[in-house]
C-alpha cells in the first residue's frame, strides 16, 4: 500500500521555530517530527511514499533526499499556491493508483496501522478515517459513529456548546484512489470541510476506526512540550537515536559528563553535548546535539536544540531554546 506524508505545514501557532522551517521539521526528541512518522510508516512495511509540499519545500527534500538513508522510497509533490488538504494529496494524484494511507507529517503518533490497513481492507469503503478519543475535542474535527463504525455526524473545529461527542478526527485516512472523481485536480479543497460532507451527500459510505495509542497535533507550544513530556512520562513509543543507559536516562554518542554533573531523569541528552562540573540536569530535560551545558548551570523541565551554550551559572526553567542559542553566564530564564 502507498501512503502520502502531508508536509506543506507553516505551523503559524508555532512560530517563531517556524519562521525559517516548514513545521514537519520542528525537532521532536531531537530530530524533526516527519521522521517519527517516517519510522512508524517503516516499521509497518510502508516504504512507497509521496511527500506533499508547499512552505520552505528545499528544507524537507534536503534533510530526507530519495528516503533511502531511511529505508523508504520517497516521492515528492510541490504545491505552487496552497490547495488544502485533500487538494494537496490530489496533486499527487499520478503516485496513487491503489489504496492509500493519508498521513500528516507534523503531528505524532504511535498508531498501530497495520490495525487500521487491516479495518480498511476487511469493510471495503471508499474511506475510512481513524479515530481518537481526547479531552479538548473543540480543537479538532468531532466525529460520531454507530455501532457498526459507519460516519453519521462530524462537525470541523465545533464551539463548546456544539461538542456532541469527544472523539475526533485525527487526520489519518485511508482512502481509494476514487475520491479524485469528486474534485478537481488544482482546485483548493480539504478532506473535512469539503471532501466527507461530499461523499456522505453522494451516498457514500465513510467509516471510522477509534484508534488506542498516542497521537498528538503539535498545534502550540503547550502540545510541543506535552509530546515530549509524555515520551519522557512512557505514554508515547518512538525510537530513539540516543540509548537509555539507565531507566530514564538517553544520552548520545560521544557525551561527555563530567564526574560531578547531577543527572535526575527522565532526560534525554544528544549526541556530542559536553556538561561541566557542577551543573545541574534535573527531569523533563531534553538536549540537542552538540550542546555545551558550562560549570554549575542548572536546567529542569527545559528542551534545548542543537547547538546551545549555556553559560556557567545560568538556571533555566521550562524554557524552550532554538538552534545554537547562546545563554548568559548567570542569566535566568
Amino acid at each position: 500500500m502507498k501512503v502520502v506524508i502531508m508536509a506543506g505545514g507553516e505551523g503559524s501557532r508555532l512560530r517563531p521555530l517556524t519562521c525559517d522551517r516548514p513545521k514537519p521539521m520542528v525537532t521532536v526528541m531531537n530530530v524533526p517530527v516527519m521522521e517519527h512518522i517516517i519510522k512508524l510508516l517503516k516499521k509497518h512495511g510502508l516504504t512507497e511514499i509521496a511527500v506533499t509540499l508547499q512552505y520552505l519545500p528545499a528544507q524537507i527534500k534536503e534533510y530526507f533526499g530519495d528516503g533511502q538513508e531511511f529505508g523508504v522510497n520517497l516521492h515528492y509533490f510541490t504545491e505552487e499556491i496552497p490547495l488544502g488538504t485533500a487538494g494537496s494529496v490530489r496533486n499527487a494524484a499520478s503516485f496513487l493508483n491503489e489504496t492509500f494511507l493519508v498521513i500528516s507529517g507534523d503531528a505524532l503518533t504511535d498508531f498501530n496501522l497495520s490495525k487500521i490497513l487491516q479495518f480498511q481492507r476487511r469493510i471495503g469503503s471508499i474511506a475510512t478515517l481513524v479515530l481518537s478519543q481526547q479531552e479538548a475535542p473543540v480543537e479538532y474535527g468531532v466525529v460520531v459513529t454507530d455501532k457498526e463504525d459507519k460516519i453519521v455526524r462530524f462537525l470541523e473545529k465545533p464551539d463548546w456548546s456544539e461538542v456532541f461527542s469527544d472523539t475526533v478526527n485525527t487526520g489519518i485516512y485511508v482512502l481509494e484512489p476514487e475520491v479524485f472523481n469528486y474534485f478537481e485536480h488544482g482546485v483548493k479543497f480539504d478532506f473535512s470541510k469539503d471532501l466527507f460532507p461530499l461523499l456522505m451527500q453522494e451516498g457514500q459510505e465513510l467509516y471510522g476506526q477509534v484508534m488506542t495509542g498516542y497521537w498528538c497535533d503539535i498545534g502550540n507550544f503547550e502540545q510541543y512540550r506535552q509530546a515530549h513530556w509524555d515520551f519522557l512520562r512512557g505514554k508515547l513509543t518512538l525510537e530513539l537515536k540516543e540509548k537509555e543507559v539507565e531507566p530514564g536516562i538517553w544520552l548520545g554518542e560521544r557525551t561527555q559528563i563530567a564526574d560531578t554533573v547531577q543527572i535526575d531523569g527522565p532526560i534525554v541528552i544528544g549526541a556530542g553535548c559536553c556538561l561541566f562540573k557542577g551543573a545541574v540536569i534535573k527531569d523533563y530535560t531534553v538536549l540537542g546535539e552538540d550542546t555545551i551545558i558550562e560549570e554549575d548551570v542548572s536546567l529542569k523541565r527545559s528542551i534545548l536544540w542543537k547547538g546551545c551554550y549555556v553559560s556557567r551559572g545560568a538556571a533555566l526553567r521550562g524554557s524552550l531554546l532554538a538552534k545554537k542559542v547562546r545563554v548568559g553566564e548567570f542569566a535566568s530564564l
